[in-house]
């Protein structure tokens, strides 16, 4: 069975793919990149093929898509036209025959209309190909990506999150996770699972375990909007990117509590790694 992993050069897509490496199974696994001369090396440790798959030029869907039986499918934030890049791929894997679709979403996902992994799954159901939607948490990893360097620059976590709790999980969970089900996917055939850890937080608590874990006092700070709008742009980032934060730490401040689950444990058979866990896994990169 031919699976295709796109965005197999992030956070998640590479997890899943190394995961995959601690199970038995017969998967002929590709890894979907962009530049192949560049990402090929990326993977000369794991056992997976390389093919060119690239969001944003709908021409490398068909020929990446040839003979796939399963698409692991995520968005890349910077990614937000559904209609203009995922409406073609889903149309893609109706018209290259792909038999099921397992598919990153977000936690809350069926309550929020506005955000773009709402149309995907709608896109994906609409098509009749069989799916599997992985909804997870807050990522950990955040701090050690997107967040990281107001963590180790300015020793704080700058975001107009306010008091609003957030489940967490971590990236390699998720990966256990999508390894675990694609592996088996006659279980999983049009599921939704919410994935997170047994923690729920507000990023001051997440402050003060970071403090305590890392050796290094880290604030938390939540500014109005316009204030993190403007600093966020004096720092060069993107003005879409800049909202896609703000939908993501300031909206939940209005919003009901996100639930913690266990599927996580049930999938994989273990407890989901802690934030303290995290931390401690991280601290190089969390300190430096």
């Amino acid at each position: 069975m031919k699976v295709l992993i796109t965005g197999a050069t992030g956070n998640v897509g590479m997890e899943v793919i190394k995961s995959l490496q601690t199970i038995d199974h017969t998967l002929d696994l590709y890894a979907g990149v962009r530049d192949l001369q560049a990402d090929k090396p990326k993977f000369a440790n794991l056992t997976t093929k390389v093919e060119v798959f690239d969001f944003l030029d709908s021409t490398s869907y068909p020929t990446a898509l040839r003979e796939v039986d399963v698409l692991f499918l995520l968005r890349p934030p910077q990614i937000s036209a559904v209609e203009k890049y995922f409406k073609p791929l889903i149309d893609a894997c109706q018209a290259t025959g792909v038999k099921h679709i397992v598919f990153l979403s977000v936690q809350g996902v069926e309550n929020s209309k506005i955000i773009p992994h709402h149309k995907i799954e709608k896109l994906i159901v609409d098509s009749r190909i069989p799916y599997t939607f992985l909804r997870p948490a807050y990522f950990m990893q955040n701090f050690t990506t997107t967040l990281r360097n107001d963590l180790v620059t300015n020793k704080q976590i700058y975001l107009p999150a306010g008091h609003a709790k957030f489940t967490l999980i971590d990236v390699r969970d998720i990966g256990a996770v999508a390894a675990t089900i694609l592996t088996n996917l006659s279980h999983h055939i049009n599921k939704a699972y919410d994935l997170t850890s047994n923690e729920k937080m507000t990023f001051q608590e997440m402050a003060v375990m970071l403090s305590r874990n890392s050796g290094t006092q880290i604030q938390f700070k939540s500014p109005n909007l316009l204030s993190f709008f403007l600093t966020k742009r004096k720092e060069k980032i993107p003005a879409m990117f800049i909202l896609v934060m703000i939908m993501l730490h300031y909206l939940p401040r209005f919003q009901a509590e996100p639930a913690t689950t266990h599927w996580v444990a049930k999938i994989i058979h273990r407890q989901p790694t802690t934030f303290e866990q995290f931390i401690q896994d991280h601290k190089s990169l969390l300190t430096a």
